[in-house]
């Protein structure tokens, strides 16, 4: 068995599919109404379908028990283009212990989004003010051998 794809279930199927093409880049690669697949593999689900499927009415929204985790490349740059949108923050941006940088935010359903800074780069971002991979490693909490794989 394997998983194959995370689902989220949606009031607005439009207004999901904008947000998250706007705000992470993702587009729609199968259609089937009621449900969209984004690139990635992340599902939306419409509403009225799910509490079909599931035979009840009884579905809640914005319990901040999950959230959906993506990494960012070029994080400053992706910080910037969030405070130029009209999204709701769980967070603002913040500094983890290991060093990376996140800002959560909810979609339109208040579902939880994180948008990680991809840990290479964090290494890297290291690496490149002067510190050592064994400081590095301590500074993440991370093996050496995975500073050294960082930087090839």
């Amino acid at each position: 068995m394997k998983i194959k794809s995370p689902m989220l279930v949606i009031t607005d199927i439009d207004k999901s599919v904008e947000f998250y093409k706007k705000v992470l880049g993702l587009r729609v690669v199968t259609d089937f109404g009621a449900n969209k697949t984004l690139t990635g593999g992340l599902a939306l689900q419409t509403l009225e379908t799910w509490k079909e499927f599931i035979g009840t009415d009884c579905v809640s929204f914005g319990g901040n028990s999950s959230e959906i985790y993506f990494e960012e490349d070029d994080f400053d740059k992706f910080a910037d283009k969030l405070k130029e949108l009209d999204i709701e923050y769980v967070h603002p941006v913040k500094e983890h212990s290991w060093g990376q940088r996140v800002v959560r935010i909810y979609d339109p359903d208040r579902h939880i989004i994180e948008i990680g800074e991809n840990i290479k780069s964090v290494c890297k971002r290291f690496l490149d003010s002067g510190m050592t991979p064994e400081q590095v490693a301590e500074r993440m909490d991370v093996p050496v051998k995975f500073v050294n794989a960082c930087m090839s």
